[in-house]
């Protein structure tokens, strides 16, 4: 999530003004050069990571991290969740080598103070967290997310993920164009949350689901977690799909941030109140759309469970870097996984039927089982060819022979160990 902010006081944006805006910065084309990741991790305790950790501790914990000299930016999640955002790469192990480096320095700052780092979609144990950050944007955010249920809370609060960043491919098709690109993100997002899926457990309890987070994502606000359309070229859709989602904040200098309810951004622009709009605020509402592919110049794939291990993250980054990088991959990727459109029919993720599949049985449906096969083999060589280090391989061979070839994925361990 992105840090608070406060207006600019630029001057009032037009419609047409926002809609050439949006074209122009949320789908950068050219040759696909770099790749980054962002690891979201939830706290625990490192003796017994079943027992809470108070929020004044967590808080003094994280605070104390703000002095590491690392390479990624490091923020937090309003329930204390610490993320890690590598700097663009401009290949994958200079991608996963930095973010290791980094991770090892944040382990052994927190393990003197008797926490660790875990990697679950949501909480398995504490459910509901309390919120630890005190900032207008998520006092702002917990009011407007709560108004659709519980989900909000514990999608702000609860919940952490692995990101992928990629380029949006070039202007021209091909298996590297970006209309390319966008199809596959769409349809390879549903076979990631299937063979990633590591929250079956929230609270204490088993939840019904395989993915419990991408479920609670696809329950919150009825516009700003779903992907446009997709019967339109994307930057047409995506900026109409912008201007066309409630504002979920209007940000002031002093005082509690506005909260509107129903107010679209496009509304917002034609009718000037209660102030006008200017383009930091466009900018600013972009930050707040949590589409599972979110464009942002790059491609971002938000659809990823964080992963049990120290290492676990680097598997789904190499993954999606092999089969979004190469061009033979990328190709065979796509093949895997375009009969999966017609499951998916014709509503958007990542409230479709396939997406829901997905989260609800993970790799135990066949169609996304034989999808998830066809895609890891794909990887296997194009990792090779990208240049991936022996032990990246591995560990991306290794995942396959666990968890996708059985039609498995990490959370089935833990669900097995659920009361």
């Amino acid at each position: 999530m992105a840090p608070s902010g406060t207006p600019r006081g630029g001057p009032p944006l037009t419609e047409e003004a926002a809609e050439d805006l949006l074209r122009c910065i949320c789908f950068k084309t050219g040759p696909p050069r770099t790749v980054g990741a962002e690891l979201e991790w939830l706290v625990h305790d490192l003796r017994d990571p079943r027992e809470p950790v108070p929020p004044a501790r967590l808080t003094a914990a994280l605070d104390s991290l703000r002095s590491l000299p690392l390479v990624s930016a490091l923020t937090f999640e309003p329930g204390g969740q610490l993320e890690l955002s590598s700097q663009p790469a401009g290949s994958l192990m200079e991608c996963l080598d930095s973010l290791a480096s980094d991770l090892v320095a944040v382990r052994a700052a927190l393990a003197p103070l008797g926490l660790t780092l875990s990697g679950y979609g949501v909480d398995p144990w504490h459910a509901p967290r309390e919120r630890v950050l005190r900032e207008p944007r998520y006092d702002a955010m917990e009011t407007a997310l709560g108004r659709t249920g519980p989900g909000g809370r514990a999608m702000m609060c609860e919940s952490a993920s692995v990101q992928v960043c990629l380029d949006a491919g070039y202007e021209e098709p091909g298996p590297l164009g970006h209309l390319r690109r966008w199809e596959l993100a769409h349809l390879l997002g549903a076979v990631l949350v299937a063979a990633f899926a590591n929250s079956p457990q929230h609270g204490g309890r088993r939840t019904g689901w395989r993915s419990t987070r991408q479920a609670l994502w696809a329950g919150l606000d009825p516009r700003r977690t779903l992907a446009p359309p997709a019967d339109r070229e994307p930057r047409a859709r995506w900026a109409a799909h912008v201007l066309d989602t409630p504002v979920l904040c209007v940000r002031a200098e002093e005082g509690p941030w506005l909260v509107p309810e129903g107010l679209t951004f496009r509304e917002w622009l034609r009718t000037g109140l209660p102030r006008p709009a200017d383009a930091d605020d466009l900018r600013y509402h972009m930050t707040t759309l949590f589409p599972p592919v979110r464009p942002r110049g790059h491609l971002e794939l938000r659809m990823i469970d964080a992963q049990p291990g120290a290492d676990g993250w680097m598997v789904p980054v190499a993954l999606a870097t092999a089969v979004f990088e190469d061009p033979e991959a990328a190709e065979a990727a796509h093949r895997a996984v375009r009969p999966l459109a017609e499951l998916a029919g014709p509503e958007p993720a990542p409230r479709n039927p396939l997406w829901t599949r997905a989260a609800r049985d993970g790799l135990a449906d066949p169609a996304l089982h034989a999808a998830a096969l066809e895609v890891f083999a794909a990887a296997g060589p194009a990792l090779r060819r990208i240049g991936a280090k022996e032990p990246v391989r591995r560990a991306v061979d290794a995942f396959r022979e666990r968890y996708v070839e059985p039609g498995g994925c990490p959370g089935v361990e833990l669900e097995v160990s659920a009361p």
